[in-house]
């Protein structure tokens, strides 16, 4: 139990750091989406659930109406095209919906700019409806509140830029080979796909959870509204004026503007209010800061990072922000930092928000506060951030072993299989693998390493799995020789043209190939010297397509 002179310090420090942060400018401002909507609405439902509302929403837009029942009664003219349909598809987004949909074995199609599903299962049964389109369940409020919604959406619309996408990052995939999925499997809007080596985002559809900046280990997809680098200074600055005013560590409450806010106001008005070392930091999707703001804000100072979700947020929303806070408390107890903590806090109520918010900790505040600015570039922001709790670090060790899907990592290579083919060097996105421009050898800088698994998944020998775990040596960050081997040379010319261990593979494994009976040693030339050797013994058929002659 806190006396109150103690309450009253954090209740003013907190008043501080709420100023601080206050006085900050805007964030920078973001590209706008644009739509055009001219009213053309499609409405999908059984007779019954369309009935109440078609007539009413076709005074005010032009109606096209898909009834889904198996069979019904015969329905009545209608100033508006009525469809019986089997099965239909809608797929886009405000002003450029496409439906297409089986009518009897006909099939129908059209295009629209507004779609209102009264389905029992929406058609499109995502977490994250497309913008214009509106599947209010069965409740009637709620049908009501979207058609007087819909009647309003005739017109131009925009909405903000949500992300940015640096294209050279992206770890998706290689030659075909998917390495990382993180991004298109978190997407609760469909958004993102893969589309040859990368991913593609869909701005229209992106709903800006951010989600996918958070889980994207190579911080190629980062969120923008606002940037990371501005929320950081946002925290630097509650937290910095916090501890100026001799408040200690504060746990710092991310929320949303909706129903967490409305959350949180309602545990202000009540007797026990927010504790005191606690600061709630609204931000525009809870799934849209990870791991880098996190450990950015500890090093600044911060003596708990909780993140309130409601029933408002995507199911893979709060598995993803559970998995990257695994990552973050693993490595907070590897430091020997046990009382500094990330939290999921998942409330419905306001009682049951007001008891997770008395359990946040307190804590009076340790090693000295970072410098350093949260970066664009969401690797550069974990290394400074990591840098500055490993030096402040209470246990001292070699590494710390983390759980999967983790950003961090080694890969293991079994020198007894891997022949040096280099298709590894070939597939790696973020240049951890390396081969050497002198000899057979294979390097690794493991600073570089974001655990995608496009080495593992390319290795054709199956030579390589990864190892995810924080290294905290000074290795971290220089080339350390995975495995190297004698070059083998030309046994015509004497050029080194691969290594010895990949001959002898190759030997074992092309040895009884038609192609090089009786002409074994073909294998142990170099590329020119084995054209040489074709076309002198007659076989130059098989290097120009033409007999001799």
């Amino acid at each position: 139990m806190n006396s109150p002179e103690v309450v009253q310090q954090r209740a003013r420090a907190k008043s501080a750091a709420l100023i601080a942060a206050a006085a900050l400018p805007d964030p920078d401002p973001v590209t706008s989406i644009s739509y055009h909507s001219v009213g053309r609405t499609l409405m999908i439902g059984a007779a019954a659930d369309v009935a109440p509302w078609a007539e009413g929403l076709f005074a005010q837009l032009p109606l096209t109406v898909l009834l889904t029942d198996v069979a019904g009664a015969e329905q009545p003219a209608r100033p508006y095209p009525v469809h019986r349909v089997q099965r239909v598809h809608v797929d886009g987004w405000l002003g450029a919906f496409e439906a297409v949909w089986d009518a009897d074995g006909e099939v129908g199609r059209g295009s629209f700019d507004l779609v209102l599903d009264l389905s029992t299962v929406a058609v499109l049964n995502r977490h994250e409806k497309p913008p214009g389109y509106f599947a209010p369940g069965a409740d009637i409020g709620q049908r009501a509140d979207a058609v007087a919604e819909l009647a309003g959406m005739i017109g131009e619309f925009e909405k903000p830029t949500y992300f940015t996408y640096k294209e050279r990052l992206c770890a998706h995939s290689r030659n075909k080979l998917v390495g990382c999925n993180a991004c298109i499997e978190i997407c609760s809007a469909a958004a993102i796909v893969g589309r040859g080596d990368k991913v593609f985002v869909n701005s229209n559809l992106c709903a800006g959870c951010g989600a996918c900046g958070t889980v994207c280990p190579t911080g190629a997809l980062s969120y923008a509204y606002p940037s990371a680098a501005y929320t950081g200074e946002r925290l630097r600055a509650l937290v910095g004026a916090y501890r100026a005013a001799g408040g200690g560590a504060p746990s710092l409450l991310f929320h949303n503007g909706g129903r967490g806010k409305a959350l949180i106001g309602e545990l202000e008005s009540t007797s026990g209010g927010v504790p005191a070392h606690v600061i709630p930091i609204e931000i525009e999707h809870t799934a849209s800061v990870g791991i880098d703001v996190w450990l950015a804000a500890f090093a600044y100072g911060a003596g708990a990072i909780a993140v309130l979700m409601t029933d408002e947020e995507a199911p893979q929303y709060r598995l993803g922000v559970s998995e990257q806070m695994a990552i973050a408390n693993t490595v907070l107890d590897g430091l020997g930092f046990s009382t500094l903590r990330c939290q999921l806090l998942q409330a419905t109520g306001v009682a049951m928000l007001a008891g997770l918010v008395a359990a946040a900790p307190a804590a009076a505040g340790g090693f000295p506060a970072a410098g350093f600015h949260v970066m664009a570039d969401k690797r550069n922001t974990l290394d400074l951030a990591l840098t500055h709790l490993a030096l402040h670090a209470t246990v001292k060790s070699e590494a710390i072993a983390l759980p999967p899907r983790s950003p961090f990592g080694n890969v293991k290579v079994d020198t007894s299989k891997c022949s040096l083919c280099m298709a590894c060097v070939g597939a790696c996105p973020s240049s951890a693998l390396m081969d050497s421009t002198t000899v057979p050898q294979l390097r690794f800088v493991e600073k570089n390493c974001v655990q995608c698994g496009l080495c593992e998944t390319t290795c054709p020998e199956n030579a390589i799995v990864l190892e995810p775990r924080l290294l905290l040596l000074d290795t971290w960050n220089k080339p350390v020789v995975k495995h190297e081997s004698t070059p083998f040379c030309c046994i015509r010319c004497a050029k080194p043209f691969g290594s010895l261990q990949m001959i002898t593979n190759m030997v074992a494994k092309m040895g009884a190939h038609a192609a090089f009976a009786g002409h074994l040693d073909r294998l142990r030339m170099c590329g020119d010297c084995r054209v040489i050797d074709m076309m002198k013994s007659g076989d130059s058929a098989r290097v120009t397509g033409r007999a001799p002659g």
